[in-house]
């Protein structure tokens, strides 16, 4: 074992695990930490993986030789040769200093690997007085129901003909929001159902695909989905009733809870917010 437990266990101040992201606290553990250095030797995905539905291979892995164990803090480097490629430094540790660390190894690394992105992940305690980044958040199924919202809101395959073929434009207008890539993956049958909201028969906001995979304990987790709304059709609460009726889905399909990671201050944190769920904590991305 490479890890050691009590080392490593005080400085997680919030649920992030390099190549997984955020991860339920009930599923932190120091084997998933260790599941994350067998990956790194294969380049392959591990089972509870939430990217493994898309398919390909692996594309992050932890740098495992470069790794820095230490009573007061960790640094967990991982590589991406996406685009230009990017090497990432997950900072673990109480003092502030250990930021600094992770930048000089982000740095050093970088060259080594000859990519051109250096970066460190400071995760952040839920109680951060000024957070910034992305706020991790917990959906728990189990503590209440989720009823169907009203609205305009059903699958996309449910919609007659003539508003499901305005997924394609939909869809292209909101390329940056990720729904380029979720039409390709419909198209090709290689993902769950995707739920949109139609006015005046035209889709202008959708939330998918709707899925659910075991976490490392054997937990059914929904997995986080694409959601936008065109700007045009915001301010009718359209965002609020999609968010309502996926999280309808995943209750009613045996989900036991979701995390989200939302930009602080944006949209859709101050939606989540206002749902009450959970804060579990910060990651904080900052070049190096």
């Amino acid at each position: 074992m490479f890890f050691r437990w009590d080392w490593l266990r005080p400085q997680l101040t919030a649920p992030v695990v390099p190549t997984l992201g955020p991860v339920h606290p009930e599923a932190l553990s120091v084997g998933i930490f260790e599941d994350t250095l067998r990956a790194a030797d294969t380049g392959g995905f591990l089972p509870y993986d939430k990217d493994r539905r898309w398919g390909g291979e692996k594309d992050e892995k932890v740098l495992r030789d470069d790794v820095v164990h230490q009573p007061e803090h960790t640094l967990i480097p991982t590589l991406t040769r996406r685009g230009r490629g990017t090497v990432k430094v997950f900072a673990y540790g109480l003092r502030d200093s250990v930021v600094e660390e992770a930048a000089e190894l982000a740095a050093k690394l970088a060259s080594t690997h000859d990519v051109a992105g250096a970066r460190v992940v400071r995760p952040l305690g839920p109680e951060t007085a000024h957070p910034r980044g992305t706020r991790i958040q917990l959906k728990d199924f189990t503590t209440g129901p989720c009823p169907v919202p009203d609205g305009p809101v059903r699958s996309v395959t449910d919609w007659p003909t003539a508003v499901q073929e305005t997924f394609t434009p939909f869809a292209a207008a909101m390329t940056g929001d990720g729904l380029a890539f979720l039409h390709t993956q419909m198209q090709a049958d290689q993902c769950g159902p995707v739920l949109a909201a139609a006015v005046e028969n035209r889709i202008v906001g959708a939330i998918g695909p709707m899925e659910i995979q075991p976490d490392a304990i054997g937990h059914p987790q929904l997995l986080p989905q694409y959601f936008t709304v065109l700007p045009e059709a915001r301010g009718q609460a359209l965002g609020r009733t999609l968010w309502r009726a996926a999280m309808n889905w995943g209750q009613s399909h045996g989900a036991a809870y979701q995390l989200l990671q939302t930009e602080v201050g944006g949209p859709s944190d101050r939606l989540c917010q206002s749902e009450r769920l959970a804060t579990l904590g910060f990651a904080h991305i900052m070049s190096a």
